[in-house]
């Protein structure tokens, strides 16, 4: 047997039947990893359902909600060469863990490999899809898929160096669009990322969330990384997009005076991208305007 070159990273809270679902399958995979699952502080019983059911799984369990955060702890438990994120109700497909790392091993230039998503139970494409495919990102030849300047955590496989020496997922932002920094990070230290048709992961939607705390924190964190790294004009004109997509409701008013709140943080690290990332962000904004899967709505 060769040694695994993934290892599976994998949070959760409060959603023992989901995530014993998702341990189930990783464990038939013919292509299997280690697995390490940190448990952001379930009620539920989550962690005694992992020991008692997936031995074998390394579990990080702790009283209180880290957030993305929890993926930072594990992935410097990993020794693995690359690390694959996987959400509680997120399944990749027989021999996609294997596809992403030969992409990896082939390309050094690139960090990370997002997945094609098919959600359950119809296995349609998840609605982002189509940005992907079609991201008009400047691309090297040679790049194994289209170029990204943003990643899906629970589609990703990354190279554990890059992500650590990004910093990780920040603290600040907890949950909630909390990719979209770290890729931004990543493409200004010079790393590629990429989409890739055949790195198939199935996304069946946990109905345990709340979707409006959802929003609220997605807004947040997506005026908080315009300003962290856009230059002005262009985080005016985004923010205003943004805003003029979400409804005019509480959960809108709540993120915006959180994002206010912390200005002060924001302009302490801001830290704006380079060239070459910017416009390749001034390219992404019309498909994004576009999209239906980026619009705050829950």
């Amino acid at each position: 047997m060769t040694s695994p070159r993934t290892t599976v990273v994998v949070i959760t809270r409060d959603r023992r039947a989901e995530l014993l679902r998702t341990l189930d399958h990783l464990a038939a995979l013919p292509d299997p990893a280690p697995v390490i699952v940190v448990d952001n502080g379930s009620t539920d019983g989550t962690a005694a359902a992992v020991r008692d059911r997936h031995p074998g799984v390394e579990l990080v369990a702790g009283p209180e909600n880290l957030g993305a955060v929890g993926r930072n702890v594990a992935v410097a438990r990993a020794s693995t060469p690359y690390v694959t994120f996987c959400d509680d109700d997120t399944r990749p497909r027989p021999g996609a863990l294997t596809r992403a790392a030969d992409v990896l091993d082939a390309h050094p230039t690139v960090a990370t490999v997002t997945g094609r998503c098919l959600v359950e139970p119809g296995l349609e494409e998840d609605p982002i899809t189509p940005e992907m495919r079609h991201s008009p990102v400047p691309a090297p030849d040679g790049l194994p898929g289209p170029a990204l300047l943003g990643i899906m955590a629970g589609l990703t496989t990354i190279r554990p160096a890059a992500f650590r020496a990004a910093g990780g997922f920040h603290p600040r932002l907890w949950l909630g669009g909390e990719e979209e920094l770290l890729a931004l990070d990543l493409a200004a230290a010079g790393w590629w990322m990429c989409w890739c048709e055949d790195v198939v992961v199935h996304h069946a939607p946990s109905t345990l969330r709340d979707p409006r705390a959802r929003r609220r924190l997605g807004i947040r964190n997506t005026l908080w990384t315009l300003w962290l790294r856009r230059p002005v004009r262009s985080a005016l004109r985004r923010s205003a997009t943004v805003l003029r997509s979400a409804p005019a409701d509480r959960a809108t008013v709540s993120a915006v005076l959180a994002a206010l709140a912390g200005s002060g943080w924001v302009l302490r690290e801001r830290r704006v991208v380079p060239p070459a990332v910017e416009h390749g962000l001034r390219l992404l904004e019309e498909p994004q305007r576009r999209s239906t899967a980026r619009r705050y709505i829950g």
